[in-house]
């Protein structure tokens, strides 16, 4: 039983190329001090901003996120993903340090905008990134291991977040700020430098050997802006994480932050340990959408859960956030194999600067409307309705699947 759980280990990470590991590294390195977006409202709430104000200043961030995700897939199709993503590091460090001194509402939300434009250039960047150091057929592999390095950072940085706060919350601002200053330079340390040649040369080299849609433009492919009305769905509810259900440990709950801390470092740490093994096990067994709509489910059911009425608090937490993980490694690490997938190589900056944007547009619905209904009708309700649209959403990666089939055949 044991060589078994060892090799099945073994064979999860076996093929992917050591400059995906040596990205990966630099991934740890700067989530390893992610903390201020998860304890963002309540640190408004900390120093005398309401609870929704302090939802708004996610919503801020989702805002900028809209403008950064545009930018640095125009960016990173135009100069390359090597220097895009060193700048969008070593800036976001330095705003993320400056926001960190700001103490009225409205300078907090105008760093709040910038901080999150320049961060949130990097993601485009990263995924071209990813396709290009890896192959079709170790991509969902190597994303995942991507997602491994950030989530076991977040793990590290949401539970020593949840210490920090408890001393200071400004403590939070300076780790998160020197962590991506750190990542920045020690991308340019251990990755050799690509330019933008080289990184066309070999992508357009692997796209003649694969069987990658041939569309001009992402803004031409129905079923992947379909897809992404899906994602606005699902990552409406699933950045529930981060704005009301922090709020809803510490008020309904009675969890003080070290203990949310705790629950959300799991999170991660679930994710470094088994999500590897289920991408291993799963890819290839089942469409990438069948399995988008498996975790949305699972989700919805996450939900649900925090409606419990007669469990201890902690508890509660904790069986909802290892249910909710399990919703995330079943669905997140193939939405990125999918658009990756439809791209070429001329368009990947822009296909994945629109994933990006659709994630940042539900962080703007998510954090500014999340809040507004708990206001007016509280906790109950709120996690009633993102259980419903979630089930929206598992029905409508379904819908999609079979429609792609159709057209499969229809076009044989």
């Amino acid at each position: 039983m044991l060589n078994t759980t060892i090799n099945l280990y073994k064979n999860a990470y076996a093929g992917l190329p050591r400059k995906m590991w040596l990205l990966s590294l630099v991934m740890l390195i700067n989530r390893s001090g992610t903390m201020v977006l998860a304890f963002m409202t309540l640190y408004c709430h900390h120093i005398g901003y309401s609870m929704q104000q302090g939802g708004w200043v996610v919503a801020i961030y989702g805002i900028g996120s809209l403008a950064g995700a545009f930018a640095g897939g125009k960016i990173s199709d135009r100069f390359g993903f090597y220097h895009t993503q060193f700048l969008s590091l070593l800036c976001g460090g330095i705003l993320f340090m400056i926001l960190g001194q700001m103490q009225s509402y409205t300078a907090i939300c105008i760093c709040t905008f910038f901080l999150s434009m320049v961060n949130e250039a990097f993601r485009p960047a990263n995924a071209t990134a990813i396709a290009y150091y890896s192959t079709s057929q170790n991509r969902t592999q190597s994303f995942s291991l991507v997602r491994l390095a950030i989530n076991l950072g977040w793990g590290i940085g949401s539970g020593l977040g949840g210490l920090l706060a408890s001393i200071n919350y400004h403590l939070l601002f300076w780790v998160d700020g020197c962590t991506n200053i750190l990542a920045a330079f020690l991308l340019l340390a251990i990755l050799p430098k690509i330019t933008l040649v080289q990184q066309k040369q070999l992508q357009e080299s692997k796209q003649k050997k694969s069987s990658t849609l041939d569309i001009s433009s992402a803004y031409k492919d129905k079923p992947f802006l379909v897809f992404l009305g899906l994602q606005v769905l699902f990552a409406t509810c699933f950045f529930q994480l981060f704005t009301t259900v922090p709020l809803y440990f510490k008020e309904s709950l009675q969890l003080n932050e070290f203990l949310i801390g705790t629950v959300m470092g799991m999170n991660g740490f679930l994710i470094a340990l088994v999500e590897m093994v289920i991408v291993f096990k799963l890819e290839g067994r089942r469409p990438y959408l069948i399995l988008m709509s498996y975790g949305t489910l699972i989700m919805a059911f996450s939900f649900l859960l925090l409606n419990i009425p007669f469990a201890h608090g902690f508890i509660i937490a904790l069986v909802f956030m290892f249910f909710i993980t399990i919703s995330e490694m079943t669905a997140m690490p193939f939405m990125n194999s999918y658009y990756i997938a439809r791209s070429t190589a001329g368009n990947r900056g822009q296909y994945a600067a629109l994933y990006t944007m659709a994630w940042s547009l539900a962080q703007v619905i998510g954090s500014s409307s999340g809040t507004q209904i708990v206001q007016a009708a509280g906790f109950f309700n709120l996690w009633c309705l993102v259980a419903a649209i979630s089930f929206i959403g598992a029905a409508g990666y379904r819908y999609l699947y079979k429609q792609n089939v159709k057209r499969h055949f229809s076009a044989t």
